[in-house]
């Protein structure tokens, strides 16, 4: 995702798809992509593989085609997978090949976003930050440096994918590649430079000889045989620069991301399902939803800078893995009546027909037959469409869908659980800063301010130490001496002969300060030590590589004396530098470390006491729903389970009080990021996920470093589930069903006769009454708060149940 573009590309198909034994034919005919000789719309979803885990995969991608999809596209993270350069990780959850064989063996087609430069609010945008420190490089421009280094990431990619037999000109799932991404939005900052650039990356690209096309998200210009294609909240308007190009939508943005400090977005179901509709209607071939599963950062991965751990992105399946309802149901049956139109939609001529007032019809013919849209593009009025003798209403901001052209099948707009938790038992360590703050002891120095990136982003932390030697009669000698600093790191922390004398940050898109507090010095020798903390790098825009990280100066010590300000500058004085913290260099947070083993001390818990180490044991929740942490009452650091990194955590960062709208969510008129937000005045996030794959029988291990000062002891672990209701009757009693307050979203079981099973294993008994109970209950239901039917044959039709008793019983999600 970028950021003042919304982002990311997809694929998600409308057919039942063929056999992937034999070889595919891909290719393009300026209508649509055509598979085996067919013509197909594709609908996609976008599931990164390091955003989940390994053991998640399989049920994610399950679900996914579920709801619909035949595709599921992921990016290619660079700098996960050559942290060191010419040395790769394909391990665990870095295991693109397995990924793209679950994809495979869930019959469904992929789309490989090579990249290598994802933006998707990944550290350094997925570039690795070795690259920045290469002798010579300029990075996403004509440069030889850069460019011998893109290929030859490219090219092992390529070279992986093509041993392993996955694209789909050698029988594979793997039917689009991309190279490069969202340059277009950029390359008039790089001048000549950017457009030799981007024919290299095509020419470059088409060398590979992969077997299917190549795509390039928002390229105006994309070189053919380049496939152009629009990232956007609506791309219904979009042309492709070459007209045997088909029209696809490679970012579909189902809500967006979350920053530190920012309200919690939303994009209406309603909204996103007008979005796709208006997308066919007006002759799109290829859509795919970014995200579909959005997942979390774990680790360090998150970017921006202040991107969330969580990248949940109110994608219809949750970050953890859930059903998201309404929005997951409502886009299957979506996608249920495209699929069904899918020969009229790829094969059948067009008539578009404007109505005045932002209302459309478009007709699809084909060999006789016809099917119809509706659009209802008015932000508050609902129209009614006359066509062929009969009315039709269509409300605002809406398509209604008519496969047949009479009847409309479809039109867009019609937690976590808290238990009581035992309370955890903490040991704790301080975070040992003597060496720096009083010492100056590190690993280099220079007599100038570095940037942070030269350490290859190693760490969160990069201590900036020097030495002043003060007298009395120096001129700025006075009884009112303030140390200034100018500051990008994100966040600073300051230390004056071993005393911390504060801290500050940066807020949302402004990145660059300037601190300032009153400093003690003595006469002689004074140590001053900065600890800067980055919280993910730049990821996203012209040049963002280059921007500076840490503390580019300058430093100085300003003395005041009457209306006097005399200033001495520290910026060339000898700095000493060190990266990360000795905690995390003795593996605190690795379970029964040796380091650590006879440090940990169980009396007198600090709280609310910077650079503190915190560690507790705890089982693991019962069944399989997915587990959270619940980190209210910390300031910001860090939090491992087991040794594996859950992310950063900043719950005492609120969100802004302002912004969140006094009444229910309007879907009708155009999506922004900040419209339809939440979350006014509490933790921009306070939940982190801990996959159950981290877990383990017995005691798992908990390490918390707490780089603010904060509060362990209200800390917990839940499970989140789909908020579900039961409706059970005998025959000739009502049923009720109530969401308490909240809108009955979908219908997960129903049936009416000799019901069998227990809540979440209910099935159908030996008789079952002849009417469609699901689709009754569904009627009477759907979208209300409660709802009340009779359990009766009356309703549902009769049953063979002969001497049986019969209930009704209904499972739904609210």
């Amino acid at each position: 995702m970028a950021f003042s573009f919304p982002k990311s590309c997809f694929l998600v198909s409308l057919l039942v798809l063929i056999s992937m034994v034999l070889a595919i034919d891909v290719s393009h005919d300026g209508r649509a992509i055509t598979i085996d000789g067919e013509r197909k719309i594709l609908i996609s979803g976008s599931i990164h593989y390091p955003r989940s885990t390994a053991e998640m995969w399989p049920d994610l991608i399950n679900k996914a085609k579920e709801g619909g999809l035949d595709t599921i596209e992921t990016y290619v993270f660079w700098n996960a997978h050559e942290p060191i350069r010419r040395q790769y990780d394909f391990s665990g959850n870095l295991d693109l090949i397995r990924f793209l064989k679950n994809v495979q063996d869930a019959g469904l087609y992929a789309v490989l976003r090579i990249g290598p430069y994802v933006c998707a609010e990944w550290n350094y945008g997925g570039f690795p930050v070795w690259l920045h420190n290469l002798p010579d490089i300029e990075i996403r421009t004509a440069n030889g440096v850069f460019m011998n280094e893109m290929q030859n990431f490219t090219t092992l990619i390529v070279d992986m994918v093509q041993q392993e037999k996955l694209f789909a000109s050698q029988g594979g799932p793997i039917i689009l590649a991309q190279i490069e991404n969202e340059y277009g939005n950029v390359m008039k900052s790089y001048g000549a430079a950017g457009k030799a650039y981007i024919e290299w990356c095509a020419n470059m690209a088409e060398s590979l000889n992969i077997g299917v096309p190549w795509i390039m998200c928002q390229q105006d210009d994309a070189p053919e045989p380049m496939i152009n294609t629009c990232n956007g909240w609506y791309c219904d308007q979009f042309t492709p620069n070459n007209p045997n190009s088909p029209k696809m939508w490679t970012e579909n943005w189902t809500g967006w991301f979350k920053n530190w400090g920012g309200l919690d977005p939303y994009r209406t179901a309603e909204d996103l399902a007008f979005a796709v509709a208006r997308f066919y209607q007006n002759g799109g071939s290829f859509q795919n939803y970014y995200m579909y599963h959005g997942g979390t950062n774990f680790g360090r991965t998150a970017g921006g800078p202040y991107i969330t751990t969580s990248y949940d992105y109110n994608a219809p399946l949750d970050e953890y893995g859930n059903l998201n309802q309404p929005k997951y149901g409502h886009l299957k049956q979506l996608h249920e009546v495209l699929k069904s139109m899918e020969k009229i939609l790829t094969y059948g001529d067009i008539n578009a027909t404007d109505l005045g007032n932002s209302l459309f019809t478009t007709v699809y013919t084909y060999n006789g037959t016809s099917a119809c849209f509706f659009g209802n593009a008015n932000e508050t009025s609902d129209a009614t469409v006359t066509y062929e003798g009969a009315d039709y209403n269509v409300p605002a901001w809406s398509v209604s869908i008519l496969p047949d052209c009479k009847n409309e099948v479809y039109n867009t707009a019609k937690k976590p659980t808290e238990e009581k938790p035992a309370p955890l038992e903490w040991v704790w360590l301080a975070e040992d800063t003597d060496d720096s703050t009083l010492l100056g002891k590190g690993e280099i120095s220079a007599s100038r301010l570095i940037d942070q990136k030269a350490t290859n982003d190693l760490s969160d932390y990069f201590w900036y130490m020097t030495s002043l030697h003060l007298d009395q009669n120096d001129p700025i000698w006075t009884n009112n001496m303030t140390l200034r600093v100018n500051a990008s790191g994100q966040i600073m922390h300051a230390f004056v002969n071993g005393e911390f004398i504060g801290s500050q940050w940066a807020i949302y898109g402004i990145f660059n300060y300037v601190f300032e507090k009153e400093v003690r010095l003595m006469p002689g020798d004074n140590q001053i030590a900065i600890l800067s903390s980055t919280v993910g790098l730049q990821n996203y825009g012209a040049f963002f590589d280059t921007i500076q990280t840490g503390i580019p100066g300058p430093v100085e010590i300003v003395g005041r004396n009457g209306d006097e300000n005399i200033i001495k500058d520290l910026s060339s004085h000898v700095w000493t530098y060190k990266a990360g913290l000795n905690g995390f260099d003795g593996g605190f947070f690795t379970p029964n470390s040796l380091n650590a083993s006879s440090l940990w001390q169980s009396e007198n818990l600090p709280l609310n006491k910077m650079m503190t180490w915190y560690k507790t044991t705890f089982q693991a929740p019962a069944g399989n729903d997915a587990v959270v942490v619940d980190l209210l009452g910390l300031g910001k650091g860090e939090a491992w389970v087991n040794g594996k990194s859950l992310g950063r955590y900043w719950p005492s960062y609120l969100a802004s009080e302002d912004g969140c709208p006094d009444g229910p969510c309007d879907y009708r008129g155009p999506y922004s990021n900040s419209k339809c937000v939440s979350n006014c005045g509490q933790p921009t996030q306070r939940w982190y996920h801990v996959p159950r794959s981290f877990l383990k029988d017995g005691d798992n291990e908990l390490v918390l470093f707490e780089e603010f000062g904060g509060n362990p002891l209200n800390v917990n672990f839940q499970t989140v589930v789909i908020g579900k209701v039961i409706g059970n009757a005998p025959e000739n009693n009502e049923m009720e069903l109530s969401c308490h307050g909240k809108p009955i979203s979908a219908i997960n079981f129903a049936s009416f006769g000799d019901v069998k099973g227990i809540e979440g294993k209910f099935k159908k008994g030996t008789c079952e009454s002849k009417n469609d109970v699901v689709s009754i209950i569904e009627k009477a239901c759907i979208g209300k708060t409660s709802c009340k039917i009779s359990a009766s044959e009356n309703v549902f039709g009769s049953t063979n149940c002969s001497g049986m008793p019969k209930k009704l019983v209904v499972e739904a999600i609210c």
